[in-house]
């Protein structure tokens, strides 16, 4: 498989205004596995404040919340998605996301990058970050 490099993204002052107004985080592919990048940057981004709302195939619970099947399945506004999938996903979340109308960012983790759903996602009014890890980012720009 190819990599893309990301044409589509956030400059790191979009980035902090992403941490400062966003509140409710989604993280598609959030492992219950402590051990799993999902699960260490949810459990900062959780541990900073933030409302961490697990997706995840299995498990009732991740990190004290509720887990849900599908990022269509939350009954309540997510504010950004932060996806541990692997690229050739993102198209379909990205229609999902459309489809909710509610997400205001979609950001895709470390190594993961697919700019058509990016600028998909982009020309339906949400800013994007692709291949940056949020706890990284938010550790640099608040520690």
């Amino acid at each position: 498989m190819e990599c893309e490099f990301p044409t589509v993204n956030s400059n790191m002052q979009e980035v902090k205004e992403i941490f400062d107004s966003v509140k409710t985080i989604a993280v598609l592919g959030l492992s219950p596995n402590a051990e799993k990048d999902s699960h260490k940057v949810a459990a900062y981004l959780q541990d900073h404040g933030y409302k961490i709302v697990p997706v995840y195939p299995k498990e009732d619970e991740i990190l004290g919340e509720k887990v849900y099947r599908s990022l269509k399945e939350i009954p309540f506004k997510v504010d950004m998605v932060n996806i541990f999938r692997k690229p050739d996903a993102l198209g379909a979340i990205a229609d999902v996301c459309m489809e909710r109308g509610d997400i205001d960012v979609f950001w895709a983790q470390k190594g993961i990058v697919n700019n058509a759903a990016a600028q998909k996602a982009q020309d339906a009014g949400m800013k994007v970050v692709q291949n940056q890890c949020a706890m990284v980012d938010h550790r640099n720009l608040y520690n």
